[in-house]
Protein backbone atom coordinates (compact mmCIF):
# COMPACT_ATOMS: atom_id res chain seq x y z
CA UNK A 1 0.00 0.00 0.00
CA UNK A 2 1.49 3.42 -1.04
CA UNK A 3 2.16 5.86 1.88
CA UNK A 4 0.87 9.76 1.34
CA UNK A 5 4.33 10.86 1.81
CA UNK A 6 5.63 8.45 -0.92
CA UNK A 7 3.01 10.73 -3.50
CA UNK A 8 4.43 14.19 -4.74
CA UNK A 9 1.80 17.25 -3.98
CA UNK A 10 1.36 17.31 -8.04
CA UNK A 11 -0.48 13.67 -8.59
CA UNK A 12 -2.60 14.61 -5.95
CA UNK A 13 -6.10 16.11 -6.70
CA UNK A 14 -6.82 19.35 -5.43
CA UNK A 15 -10.36 20.68 -5.37
CA UNK A 16 -10.88 23.83 -3.42
CA UNK A 17 -14.30 25.51 -3.14
CA UNK A 18 -13.09 28.04 -5.47
CA UNK A 19 -12.72 26.03 -8.65
CA UNK A 20 -15.18 24.02 -7.54
CA UNK A 21 -18.09 26.16 -8.40
CA UNK A 22 -17.13 26.28 -11.83
CA UNK A 23 -15.59 22.73 -12.13
CA UNK A 24 -17.37 20.49 -14.87
CA UNK A 25 -16.69 16.57 -14.69
CA UNK A 26 -14.91 16.88 -18.92
CA UNK A 27 -15.52 19.57 -21.50
CA UNK A 28 -18.58 17.61 -22.33
CA UNK A 29 -20.26 17.65 -19.04
CA UNK A 30 -20.74 21.54 -18.40
CA UNK A 31 -22.63 22.93 -15.29
CA UNK A 32 -22.96 26.46 -13.72
CA UNK A 33 -25.61 28.36 -11.35
CA UNK A 34 -28.60 29.37 -13.05
CA UNK A 35 -31.50 31.16 -10.60
CA UNK A 36 -28.76 30.60 -7.87
CA UNK A 37 -29.19 26.52 -8.13
CA UNK A 38 -26.63 24.37 -9.49
CA UNK A 39 -27.63 22.80 -13.01
CA UNK A 40 -26.37 20.25 -15.75
CA UNK A 41 -26.09 22.68 -18.49
CA UNK A 42 -28.35 20.71 -21.44
CA UNK A 43 -28.22 23.46 -24.50
CA UNK A 44 -27.46 27.42 -24.84
CA UNK A 45 -28.70 30.03 -26.89
CA UNK A 46 -31.93 27.89 -27.37
CA UNK A 47 -34.84 29.68 -29.25
CA UNK A 48 -38.34 29.53 -27.65
CA UNK A 49 -39.85 26.96 -29.48
CA UNK A 50 -36.59 24.71 -29.14
CA UNK A 51 -37.04 25.46 -24.88
CA UNK A 52 -40.45 24.19 -24.73
CA UNK A 53 -39.78 21.04 -26.88
CA UNK A 54 -36.60 20.19 -24.31
CA UNK A 55 -38.92 21.13 -21.36
CA UNK A 56 -41.36 18.84 -22.34
CA UNK A 57 -39.16 15.87 -22.91
CA UNK A 58 -37.53 16.24 -19.85
CA UNK A 59 -39.76 16.93 -17.25
CA UNK A 60 -41.39 13.92 -18.78
CA UNK A 61 -38.50 12.03 -18.00
CA UNK A 62 -38.67 13.54 -14.32
CA UNK A 63 -36.05 15.87 -14.37
CA UNK A 64 -36.90 19.54 -13.53
CA UNK A 65 -35.91 21.77 -15.70
CA UNK A 66 -34.40 25.14 -14.88
CA UNK A 67 -34.59 27.98 -18.01
CA UNK A 68 -32.84 31.19 -18.16
CA UNK A 69 -32.40 33.54 -20.46
CA UNK A 70 -28.75 34.22 -21.74
CA UNK A 71 -26.62 36.86 -21.50
CA UNK A 72 -26.48 39.58 -24.22
CA UNK A 73 -23.33 39.06 -26.84
CA UNK A 74 -20.56 41.02 -25.96
CA UNK A 75 -20.03 44.03 -28.17
CA UNK A 76 -17.14 45.36 -30.06
CA UNK A 77 -15.24 48.65 -28.27
CA UNK A 78 -16.26 51.87 -29.95
CA UNK A 79 -13.83 52.95 -32.28
CA UNK A 80 -11.17 55.91 -30.66
CA UNK A 81 -12.23 59.49 -30.93
CA UNK A 82 -9.50 61.60 -32.79
CA UNK A 83 -10.08 65.68 -31.29
CA UNK A 84 -12.18 67.73 -33.94
CA UNK A 85 -13.72 65.00 -35.10
CA UNK A 86 -17.46 63.39 -35.10
CA UNK A 87 -17.93 60.14 -33.30
CA UNK A 88 -19.13 57.66 -36.02
CA UNK A 89 -22.25 55.98 -35.01
CA UNK A 90 -22.20 52.42 -34.28
CA UNK A 91 -25.43 50.37 -35.23
CA UNK A 92 -25.56 47.32 -33.15
CA UNK A 93 -27.93 44.84 -34.18
CA UNK A 94 -30.85 43.27 -31.70
CA UNK A 95 -29.91 39.58 -30.57
CA UNK A 96 -32.05 37.00 -30.50
CA UNK A 97 -34.08 36.20 -27.78
CA UNK A 98 -32.55 33.17 -26.55
CA UNK A 99 -32.24 30.92 -23.29
CA UNK A 100 -30.06 28.70 -21.54
CA UNK A 101 -31.68 25.49 -20.23
CA UNK A 102 -30.52 22.93 -17.55
CA UNK A 103 -31.67 20.21 -15.01
CA UNK A 104 -30.85 20.20 -11.80
CA UNK A 105 -29.15 16.97 -11.93
CA UNK A 106 -25.85 17.56 -12.44
CA UNK A 107 -24.68 14.09 -13.52
CA UNK A 108 -26.99 14.29 -16.30
CA UNK A 109 -25.40 14.48 -19.55
CA UNK A 110 -27.11 15.24 -23.22
CA UNK A 111 -25.02 12.54 -25.25
CA UNK A 112 -25.06 9.86 -22.62
CA UNK A 113 -28.82 10.30 -22.20
CA UNK A 114 -29.67 9.65 -26.33
CA UNK A 115 -27.19 7.17 -27.22
CA UNK A 116 -27.60 5.54 -23.62
CA UNK A 117 -31.18 5.15 -24.17
CA UNK A 118 -32.53 6.87 -21.33
CA UNK A 119 -35.00 9.00 -22.32
CA UNK A 120 -38.42 8.63 -23.36
CA UNK A 121 -40.56 10.56 -25.72
CA UNK A 122 -43.90 11.05 -24.03
CA UNK A 123 -45.80 8.11 -26.70
CA UNK A 124 -42.81 6.25 -25.02
CA UNK A 125 -40.36 5.53 -27.25
CA UNK A 126 -36.70 5.67 -26.59
CA UNK A 127 -35.67 8.97 -27.44
CA UNK A 128 -32.90 9.23 -30.54
CA UNK A 129 -30.69 11.63 -31.97
CA UNK A 130 -33.03 12.51 -34.86
CA UNK A 131 -35.94 13.04 -32.41
CA UNK A 132 -33.62 15.22 -30.05
CA UNK A 133 -32.80 17.53 -32.73
CA UNK A 134 -36.49 17.76 -33.98
CA UNK A 135 -35.26 16.39 -37.48
CA UNK A 136 -37.89 13.61 -36.87
CA UNK A 137 -41.75 13.82 -35.34
CA UNK A 138 -41.90 10.52 -34.18
CA UNK A 139 -38.83 8.39 -32.27
CA UNK A 140 -38.01 5.95 -34.28
CA UNK A 141 -36.21 3.82 -32.15
CA UNK A 142 -36.64 0.36 -34.04
CA UNK A 143 -34.18 2.02 -36.35
CA UNK A 144 -30.63 2.00 -35.11
CA UNK A 145 -28.86 5.34 -35.26
CA UNK A 146 -25.86 3.91 -37.06
CA UNK A 147 -27.60 1.88 -39.99
CA UNK A 148 -27.78 4.50 -42.76
CA UNK A 149 -31.88 5.61 -44.02
CA UNK A 150 -32.22 5.77 -47.73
Amino acid sequence: MLNRKENPPSLRLRRTKKNAKKMAINQNHPFEELNGTRCAVVEKNVKPERVEFLKYILEGNGFTVVVVPSPPPKAAPAPKVEDGAEPAVVITPIAPETFTVGVTDVTFNTTNAIFGRLLRSPDGHVVTMAYWQQKEDISHDDIPYYTKMV
